[in-house]
């Protein structure tokens, strides 16, 4: 029954209505404590009816009235008077967006603007733990300062109540606050349908069929991947004016969403680029695991496209002069090939022709693999007609992929799962890269795999004159030197531990007998000798060039190289190794992985430039919980160079690396999410791990005095007093991971005297000599990482003996027995505290749960299932399991694989009139 002006509610006094809808009656009324307008809600009977439906209403509004957000409408109040129950809001002025539809599209700049700050909305509400259910253009209001969000989850039902054929926004010209559940002519017809009961059963939301997902539509369980599915329907009407689903029946609706996917929104709208398809067929993806897993993902990725991706992929600057007017913009995905065609026809013949630019997205479906430890960063052929990639689908291995410029499609070259950095031969008909902790080669058009020589931690390669390949085969290396035919390879370079603990990212110059290469150090060294080198195959020469932080290429007369936050370019001469002249940004905002010393850029010798632009905010990596189905629970701390995690035993605290050049060692208190450093220049710091009993943590201490040394230290983790120094078998070998056994008996850790050859050790700490644990069954063959089990009977390694990284458990300490757990490949193992299930990840970074039956003489590998893909992005352990197995910490890298390469041509015109 309509409430009249005048009457009270509580402190409220009613002024007048402002409409009506499925989900309650809407009025203006007078906060007459504070003297605000407000908007009160009284909520239909069935809310109030049900006490099990009412206890959980005023649950989730007591947690949303705690969501303080700009672009949220604020929840003041909750009360009951009479048998009324009702909402007190913040009162908007403004229109909604379903009003603003109803005058069709809107310029992209308002809905990538409108967009990031609802996505800024849903991620502060999911973060929260709560769900909108509803997410459509009537539940968004345009106001002065900005979009604002309403109705977080309050209408969720309870049993089967159709959906009311009166629900509707509820609009009063421009101005207008939207409180319904539909919009209108389309629930109504679901009412007494199969379909409708589907729709509005226990654990599904009322709402409007056009932005349902598929799985509330079946009646499962909505996470907040289904706001996002709705998120992304509501992105496309905003920018192509048309519903993504449509239809004359609910019936034809459904099945739309079910088995179709809309036309992109740039066959609508030519000007929108690419990327902003992407972003939407992504939200729109059938499975959930297949769209952004989260809303904050979603807004880095719209706020890529807002600050680098608003051309299309096809726009090309006029040419001055004659041919002032001869190009516009130019629709399609053949831009590539014609861009490439112009820039190379006039390049000779006209010196007014501009730069030429273009934007190459990934495959359909699949993400370029750019940013890690092991990542492809693209590389263009010297002779500019050709991209190869690594690129990968979330569910699976990443692989090596070839495009032709002049053509439309990649192709992918099979056998290369798992590749990393690859470069170009100098007459570009094959590819090197490195797969399997091995150095390979494969014809650019596909054919066998062919393995050079081992390469356990690689940094890069260069593909020479006279069939010379250069490599880093490991990420502390110098280079080493072999012929693209095989053989034994031989010392390019020789590491000065004094200086510099890796050489890196070769690049050969055209004389194919000099090449360039990156020189630096992991503890910091001086940055007047960290930089690139010049130096000659024979041995003859190395000089230093330029001090930077990433690797650098010559093409056209010039060095590209890293400097704050651009690409920069510097007259080089190739003949004699020196630059002169000042170095002239070619891009503000190129993207940069400081954790390997490279940028995300490529060059050929004809005037191509390839690169990813990127920002500050895009470094570093953030640790977020997730629960065992994938759903974010929320992130901890801030972004920054985190590596390595290992969780307390109480659960309490982590300890973890961070720091750039030079890792140390901190903790975290997770309730409070205050940090303490523990470690000041004491070297690099790597692997830390807790004590059984949570008051000591153990980690290895890598410095450079003359030579490099590591060695095993254990301090309190208060950081009182000073470390303990552990070198079991001698100061002369390498150290890493390691732990104090369970019992507190053992110290364990691996043991190399190089780059190759771990393996498994344990010494008492009572004394005793040490001991070998597990041993690798060849030469060729390591062990990679291991965890000993809580109860102290197991322990669960990784081995490359196979000819790729699974995970195998044995016994402790004495390494009896052999059982395998992973069969596409594992790493980064985790123990349940009570022994019984083992979580590993694959090399497509999914989690996995092996649920474990321990018998008298072995273990029994029962159920081995994947839980979730996990995006990590750093070296070291990249996820840790709660005692419970339940949540995991995960050190998760922001997603911006999908976002597309630019591609520039003929660079060096635009460069000569800086």
């Amino acid at each position: 029954m309509p409430i009249t002006s005048g009457t009270k509610l509580g402190p409220y006094e009613i002024v007048s209505p402002l409409g009506a809808g499925g989900m309650g009656e809407v009025y203006r009324a007078k906060d007459t404590r504070l003297g605000r307008d407000v908007a009160i809600k009284v909520l239909p009977s069935h809310l109030s009816s049900n006490p099990d439906l009412k206890q959980r209403f005023d649950r989730e509004a007591k947690t949303i009235s705690q969501l303080q957000h700009p672009h949220i409408c604020t929840l003041y109040d909750v009360g009951s008077q009479d048998g009324v129950d009702f909402l007190v809001m913040e009162m908007l002025e403004g229109e909604s967006l379903f009003d603003r539809l109803q005058r069709g599209a809107m310029p992209l700049d308002q809905v990538l603007k409108i967009a990031i700050e609802v996505a800024e909305a849903l991620d502060k509400a999911h973060r929260a733990g709560i769900i909108h259910r509803d997410l459509k253009p009537a539940n968004v209001m345009l106001t002065k300062s900005g979009a604002k969000l309403l109705d977080f989850g309050l209408a969720k039902p309870h049993g089967s109540q159709p959906i009311s054929a009166n629900s509707k926004p509820i609009s009063t010209g421009s101005k207008s606050i939207s409180t319904g559940s539909n919009s209108p002519g389309v629930a109504g017809a679901l009412t007494q349908t199969s379909i409708g009961s589907a729709l509005t059963s226990a654990g599904s939301v009322i709402g409007t069929v056009q932005y349902m997902s598929p799985e509330q539509i079946a009646g499962n369980e909505a996470d907040i991947r289904s706001d996002i599915f709705g998120f992304g329907a509501m992105l496309y009407e905003m920018a192509s004016g048309k519903r993504a689903f449509d239809g004359k029946t609910p019936s034809q609706i459904v099945g739309s969403i079910l088995a179709n996917d809309p036309p992109p929104v740039s066959s609508l709208q030519p000007l929108v680029p690419a990327s902003f398809d992407s972003v939407i067929s992504t939200c729109l993806a059938k499975e959930p695991d297949e769209r952004y897993q989260s809303a904050h993902d979603l807004k880095l990725q719209l706020k890529w496209i807002a600050d680098f991706g608003m051309q299309r992929t096809a726009v090309m600057p006029a040419v001055v002069g004659k041919k002032q007017n001869a190009l516009k913009w130019i629709g399609g995905a053949a831009v590539v090939a014609l861009a490439l065609f112009l820039g190379w026809h006039f390049a000779g013949r006209n010196p007014d022709v501009v730069v030429i630019r273009a934007e190459i997205p990934p495959p359909a479906g699949m993400e370029f693999e750019v940013y890690g430890d092991l990542a492809g960063v693209p590389v263009l052929s010297p002779q500019g007609d050709k991209l190869a990639f690594v690129a990968k689908k979330k569910s699976e291995r990443k692989s090596l992929w070839v495009r032709p410029l002049n053509s439309l499609v990649a192709q992918k070259l099979e056998g290369t799962e798992g590749a990393a950095h690859p470069f170009w031969s100098p007459d570009g008909k094959n590819i090197g890269f490195f797969t399997e902790s091995k150095l390979c080669k494969v014809s650019s058009n596909g054919g066998p795999v062919i393995a050079l020589a081992d390469a356990a931690q690689p940094r890069g390669g260069a593909w020479g004159g006279n069939d010379v390949i250069l490599y880093t085969p490991d990420f502390r290396a110098g280079l080493l030197r072999i012929s693209a035919s095989g053989g034994q390879p031989t010392a390019a370079t020789t590491l000065d531990p004094g200086k510099h603990t890796t050489h890196r990212f070769p690049w050969f110059l055209p004389d194919g007998k000099h090449f360039l290469y990156l020189a630096t150090s992991h503890e910091g060294g001086h940055k007047e000798e960290n930089g690139i080198y010049f130096a000659s195959v024979d041995g003859k020469e190395n000089h230093f060039v330029v001090s930077t932080d990433s690797a650098a290429m010559y093409a056209s007369g010039y060095l590209l190289f890293h400097s704050q936050t651009a690409l920069v370019a510097q007259p080089f001469d190739a003949d004699r190794g020196r630059i002169s002249g000042e170095p002239v940004p070619i891009v503000n905002n190129v993207r940069h992985d400081a954790g390997v010393w490279r940028s995300i850029f490529a060059v050929s010798q004809n005037g191509i430039l390839a690169y990813q632009p990127g920002t500050a905010s895009s470094a570093g990596t953030q640790l977020t919980w997730f629960d065992r189905a994938g759903a974010q629970i929320e992130p901890v701390g801030e972004r920054d160079s985190h590596s390595t995690l290992d969780l307390s035993p109480d659960g309490k605290q982590i300890a973890f690396t961070a720091g750039d050049p030079l890792w140390e060692l901190w903790t975290m208190e997770l309730e409070r999410k205050t940090k303490s450093r523990l470690t000041f220049n004491e070297g690099t710091i790597t692997d830390p791990s807790w004590s059984a009993d949570g008051k000591s943590i153990v980690y290895v201490s890598t410095t450079t005095q003359g030579n490099l040394t590591s060695e095993i230290h254990m301090r309190s983790a208060n950081g009182t007093g000073n470390p303990k120094t552990f070198t079991p078998n001698g100061p002369q070998y390498f150290y890493g991971m390691p732990f104090t056994s369970p019992d507190g008996k053992y110290l364990t850790y691996l043991l190399s005297n190089g780059p190759n050859q771990r393996a498994l050790w344990a010494v008492p700490l009572e004394g005793g000599k040490p001991f070998v644990v597990v041993k690798p069954p060849s030469g060729q063959s390591n062990i990679l990482g291991y965890r000993v089990s809580p109860n102290g009977r197991w322990v669960a390694y990784v081995s490359d003996e196979t000819g790729t990284a699974q995970v195998f458990i044995t016994s402790f300490p004495k390494g009896e027995g052999k059982w395998q757990v992973s069969t596409n490949g594992g790493a980064y193992h985790q123990w349940r505290k009570d022994s019984k299930e083992l979580y590993f990840m694959d090399f497509a970074e999914t989690i996995h749960s092996a649920s474990l039956q321990e018998k008298d003489n072995g273990i029994n590998i029962l159920e081995t299932k994947p839980l979730f893909k996990a995006n990590i992005g750093a070296v070291g352990w990249s996820f840790v399991a709660s005692a419970d197995g339940k949540k995991f910490l995960v050190n998760k890298a922001e997603d911006e694989g999908s976002a597309p390469l630019y591609l520039v041509v003929n660079w060096p015109a635009e460069l000569k009139k800086k």
